[in-house]
């Protein structure tokens, strides 16, 4: 018995001791000159954007882009480097994985043309409740922390669709809560 108990034990330590390794595999950690947001990517119901999002994340796609696209009560849209809305990554398109995750503030959604499997680099976050994405658009995530932040980004034109003249940008965007 006193054998079984240490190797359970030990089973358990492992346990123990892997677990921070992955903490935070799921967390974004979104800098900007006003301050810092925290995402927490939802991949039990868009694994294949999370998987991008995290590959663009890890390769500095994002550090730096723009905020071209900002509607104030509706979103903050980034992840284009062309800033203009027009641009996406060297990786393929993703198809949706759309889910019953509600669009309402704090939400994180991929952008994409009218085709419903375009989504690529781009990204938003919904700054008032936005029910009519429901369905229509992939949930990637959630903002945790840092809405304040997300409320201070510069809103753009509405005569434009909130084009932004001198958008604020990305200082530098990580994964696992890193700094």
């Amino acid at each position: 018995m006193n054998r079984r108990h240490a190797v359970l034990g030990l089973a358990l330590s492992a346990m123990l001791l892997a677990a921070p390794a992955r903490a935070g595999e799921n967390t974004v950690t979104l800098e900007t000159r006003d301050g810092r947001v925290t995402i927490e990517l939802r991949p039990e119901i868009a694994p294949k954007h999370v998987k991008q999002l995290k590959t663009l994340i890890g390769q500095g796609f994002y550090n730096g882009l723009k905020f071209h696209r900002v509607i104030d009560g509706f979103m903050v849209q980034t992840g284009d480097p062309k800033g203009n809305g027009t641009g996406g990554s060297t990786l393929p398109n993703i198809p949706a994985e759309f889910s019953s995750a509600p669009f309402k503030r704090g939400t994180v959604g991929m952008a994409r043309s009218g085709d419903p499997n375009s989504a690529n680099s781009q990204f938003f976050i919904c700054i008032g409740d936005a029910e009519f994405l429901n369905n229509n658009y992939t949930v990637v995530g959630v903002v945790t922390s840092g809405m304040d932040v997300v409320d201070k980004i510069k809103k753009g034109s509405k005569a434009n669709n909130g084009s932004v003249q001198d958008p604020d940008k990305i200082v530098k965007m990580t994964l696992g809560g890193g700094q």
